[in-house]
């Protein structure tokens, strides 16, 4: 039977418009006859090129064409019909701009030109001509199509006359309906009086299915006619395959003879060789896998067992290869389907009890007593809790040691406060509860002891603790440092395996029952080099690669992958010898980080010891205990802190601020309180002076020839001599005199006080520098009003000022400006260079000295000013000779040297009298002028030389001033 997707009986031509022009010449032609349903597809024909082209009414009446559409868009946009023609049919819904506005061509799409189609036009052209020549060439076929197009139309006539129910697929008479379709009952009724009928109607059905029998038989006949020369050939063509088929046959039969001679000659003893080979490595590799589990069943009870012993890391490490093992070598097994879930359970556990051990070895090694050496409690213990602990990646048990530490050195305190207070039989423990109260109750020197015994103790738990932090830091660097080893073994290791894979080995691989021959051995008999694989593949082939008896417990943990863990050994600053494994991961930064952490736990620690010192002292300072301290005691509490401070520098490596900055704090307090004594000492000194010379007792000597020797300090007393050296007359320095005052022998003293306390508690340098400051302008400003302004005529009751009062007030300043640069130099030794502006206040000092001391000499001058105006305006030249004037003016001149000459210098005794010369020889020469005198010869220029000789005379014979230059002759007026 021909298939049911026939193609078309009308032969199709190559051109598209002969073939649309014979499909409607056919369609007008031929038109389907109604009588009977069309249940056969369309006859094929002859052509075997158009068997599947043609459409089939069966199967394309339902598919749907572009005829069955209704309208489309242009009809509908120009429909001539409709009353209005709708131009806005867009612009009234998407605006007026829809119609006007031009679309930009796109970025995306090239512009097509004739050039794109050149390339085909020159391929396309040869073969157009080679179509129309074959065009020409061919023989018309319009006859042969009509003949056979008249032949088909007749045949498809005759077969619409079948039933289309004899042309369906699942044509079959089982079925009730189908076969009730065929032959209807009806025809087959046997009731009285319509036999006949009914047998005429049963003979009419007969013949009418034997019509269409013979229909279809003279169509299948016609087609058979049609394709006859193809089944003659398909039949010639089918001897000849089978032909070839049997000697096809024969050549595999006896190939496959060959191949079975050649398999049991040569490849079945070598294969049963390698089966066997590989059966019995599989049974060893089952045996180590049942010594593998073994081993692994035997993990909870050695990790039992470790932890006894507090062996955590020999713990972690058992219980990470196991779940290595488990993971790689041990997976799927159901019976450890619970292990790995029970000993991560086990490992947290583990974490646990490590930070609990922790905490316990932080507090036992930081509460043993504090009299012993400073050795680690437990090195090794430690060492292996530390390793554990990084292991497990807790990073943050530095802090459980820190809060150790706090209340460690809350407990040290208040032990020693304890002990102390109990030593103290005038304390009632019973009275008096708090340990703040008791200790308040204490006396300096017991309460100095119990600060010393505090700083002593601290010094110690410091030095335990860098001890204890040293040992952690070195294990930390000792993992750090396994870590940059292992870097650069694997940077070496790739660096010849690169080398290695240069070198061309050969694998040959043998496949037998899906297995390669490579399967066939062991993992451990593989070589890892070529250099073994040489020497395995040299090795005879009878030997047995491994016995199974000599299979032990170490070569089955070989094989699992946890064997690539490798351990170094290291060695601590302690001695203690550890195993480092690699499995530890950690980076760089996390141990770099950690190590800094755990140094600065360390200023951590330097930092609470001076916090609870600070708090120890502010507790007794409460009652303004430190600043009622004397000198020597706060020196000495300063001194013990200052050495406290400078060991914990020693022993942390940093600078602790906060007991540095309390004991500042005490330092001001104490400066403010030492400087106002000395200041109001000063004052009442200074208010009680007479201003005579007093005489100098030997231990003032000795402190002034102290400094002499360059260094300014208190002298010791010295112990009562046999003989009590008397005191002088005059302060001898550096082999000058001066004579004093009481007042400026203790003001020595108290600035000699002043530069002690700086050596002694250098914090306070710039305090007392700028106190200092204050007392010497202090002293410069009361001395001024006191003696310049009189004002000792009143606070003292002296009657007037004398000369005396007024040199010997200059001397005591120069005594005191004598000592400013030694006193600036004192004090710059002991600043910072960024406080040496300080330093200007000394300059400032000593220029409002000399200006107080040129005020003072002015002052004497002006006395004498004033004398020699008074007796000159009543001088008259006239005889006897020398006269009462100049009688009176020598003598308050000598008055004048006798005052002053014991009390200042030779040099500036002269100086002065020098300046009162001056002003003598001006008042005279304006009374001169005033009389008419000249120096012409005449007898008053005679009396005036006597006189004036005279005074020269009485001058020059006063001590000290013999060879003074007196210059009388600008007395008289210079002639023009």
């Amino acid at each position: 039977m021909a298939s049911s997707h026939s193609s078309s009986p009308v032969p199709q031509s190559t051109s598209s418009d002969a073939f649309f022009k014979k499909e409607m010449d056919a369609t007008k032609r031929f038109r389907p006859v109604q009588s009977l349903p069309d249940v056969c597809p369309k006859e094929p024909t002859g052509d075997p090129n158009n068997l599947c082209d043609s459409p089939s009414l069966v199967a394309d009446q339902h598919r749907w064409t572009i005829y069955h559409s209704k309208v489309n868009l242009p009809a509908a946009l120009n429909d001539p019909r409709l009353a209005k023609r709708e131009s806005d049919f867009f612009t009234k819904t998407w605006g007026v701009d829809f119609v006007d506005t031009e679309v930009t061509p796109s970025f995306y799409l090239p512009q097509i030109t004739k050039e794109h189609f050149a390339l085909y036009q020159q391929e396309i052209t040869p073969r157009e001509k080679v179509h129309e020549r074959c065009k020409n060439i061919c023989t018309p076929k319009d006859t042969f199509d009509r003949t056979l197009l008249h032949t088909h139309d007749k045949s498809r006539t005759d077969l619409e006359q079948v039933p289309k129910i004899f042309m369906k697929p699942d044509f079959a008479l089982e079925d009730s309906l189908t076969f009730n379709a065929v032959l209807p009952w009806s025809h087959f009724s046997t009731a009285g009086g319509k036999g006949n009928r009914d047998a005429a109607s049963s003979k009419l059905l007969q013949e009418k299915l034997s019509h269409y029998l013979d229909i279809v038989e003279v169509n299948i006949a016609h087609q058979i006619s049609l394709r006859s020369e193809a089944f003659f050939h398909a039949m010639t063509s089918q001897h000849e395959l089978q032909d070839y088929l049997r000697k096809t046959s024969q050549a595999v039969k006896l190939l496959r003879e060959k191949i079975s001679k050649i398999d049991k000659v040569m490849c079945e003893g070598s294969l049963r060789v390698l089966r066997l080979s590989l059966t019995r490595n599989n049974c060893i590799k089952a045996y180590n896998k049942l010594k593998l589990m073994a081993t692994v069943h035997q993990t909870q009870p050695t990790v039992q067992l470790l932890l006894s012993t507090s062996e955590f890391v020999g713990a972690l490490d058992l219980i990470a290869t196991t779940q290595e093992v488990l993971q790689q070598e041990l997976q799927g097994i159901h019976s450890f389907r619970h292990l790995g879930s029970q000993l991560c359970e086990l490992e947290k556990l583990i974490d646990k009890m490590m930070i609990a051990e922790f905490s316990t070895y932080a507090r036992n090694d930081l509460n043993r007593p504090l009299e012993d050496d400073c050795q680690i409690l437990e090195e090794e213990r430690l060492v292996s809790l530390v390793f554990g602990l990084l292991k497990q990646r807790k990073l943050n048990f530095y802090e459980i040691y820190g809060d150790e530490m706090i209340i460690t050195a809350k407990n040290i305190i208040k032990q020693c406060v304890v002990n102390t207070v109990s030593q103290i039989e005038e304390i009632d423990t019973e009275v008096v509860v708090k340990l703040a109260d008791q200790m308040r109750m204490m006396n300096f020197p017991q309460w100095f002891d119990l600060l010393k015994n505090i700083f002593s103790k601290f010094t110690i738990f410091l030095k335990r603790i860098k001890a204890t932090l040293n040992t952690i830091r070195s294990v930390v660097f000792l993992v750090l440092d396994k870590n940059q080893k292992t870097r650069d073994l694997e940077d070496t290791l790739q660096k010849n395996s690169a080398k290695d894979s240069m070198v061309d080995t050969e694998v040959a691989y043998l496949t037998h029952e899906g297995m390669f021959i490579s399967d066939a051995f062991s993992e451990g008999d593989l070589p890892p080099v070529a250099a073994d694989t040489t020497s395995q593949r040299n090795t005879s082939p009878n030997s047995e690669p491994c016995s199974s008896d000599s299979v032990s417990e170490p070569e089955c943990t070989t094989d699992s992958s946890s064997s690539k863990e490798q351990t170094s050994s290291s060695v601590t600053p302690g001695g203690v010898e550890m195993m480092i494994s690699d499995d530890m991961k950690l980076t760089d930064l996390e141990l770099v980080r950690l190590a800094n952490n755990i140094q600065e736990l360390l200023y951590n620690a330097s930092d609470i010891c001076h916090d609870r010192s600070v708090k120890f002292l502010m507790a007794r300072a409460k009652d303004g205990f430190l600043e009622k301290l004397n000198s020597n005691e706060f020196v000495a509490l300063s001194r013990l802190m200052e050495g406290f401070i400078l060991d914990t520098e020693q022993i942390c490596g940093r600078k602790s601020m906060s007991l540095r900055g309390a004991l500042q704090s005490q330092a001001n307090r104490f400066v403010n309180r030492f400087h106002e004594e000395r200041k109001t000492k000063l004052s009442l000194l200074l208010d009680n002076e007479r201003w005579k010379q007093a005489e100098v007792p030997a231990e003032f000597q000795d402190l002034v020839d102290s400094v002499s020797d360059g260094r300014i300090s208190l002298p010791e007393k010295k112990p009562a001599a046999t003989e009590e050296r008397k005191p002088t007359e005059f302060l001898i320095v550096e082999g000058q005199k001066y004579a004093t005052v009481g007042t400026v022998l203790l003001l020595i003293r108290i600035i000699l006080e002043y530069c002690q306390c700086v050596d002694n508690i250098p914090s306070i340098a710039t305090d007392m520098l700028t106190r200092l400051s204050d007392l010497l302008k202090y002293f410069n400003s009361r001395s001024c009003q006191l003696v310049l302004g009189a004002g000792a005529l009143q606070v003292v009751g002296l009657k007037t000022i004398t000369t005396k009062n007024l040199a010997l007030s200059s001397r005591c300043l120069q005594l005191i400006v004598h000592y400013i640069p030694i006193i600036r130099a004192h004090f710059e030794a002991r600043l910072q260079p960024k406080q040496f502006s300080m330093l200007r206040h000394f300059d400032h000092i000593t220029k409002d000295y000399h200006d107080h001391i040129a005020e003072i000499s002015a002052k004497l001058v002006a006395i004498m000013d004033s004398l020699f105006d008074k007796l000159l305006s009543k001088y008259e030249v006239k005889a006897p000779v020398p006269s009462a004037c100049f009688r009176n003016i020598c003598k308050q001149m000598a008055k004048m040297h006798e005052a002053i000459y014991d009390l200042l210098p030779e040099e500036q005794t002269q100086m002065l009298f020098l300046r009162i010369n001056a002003s003598y020889k001006l008042h005279l020469k304006r009374q001169l002028a005033h009389l008419n005198v000249v120096n012409d010869g005449g007898p008053l220029n005679g009396l005036v030389t006597s006189d004036v000789a005279f005074y020269t005379g009485n001058l020059q014979a006063l001590k000290g001033l013999n060879n003074l230059d007196l210059n009388m002759a600008e007395i008289w007026e210079q002639k023009r």
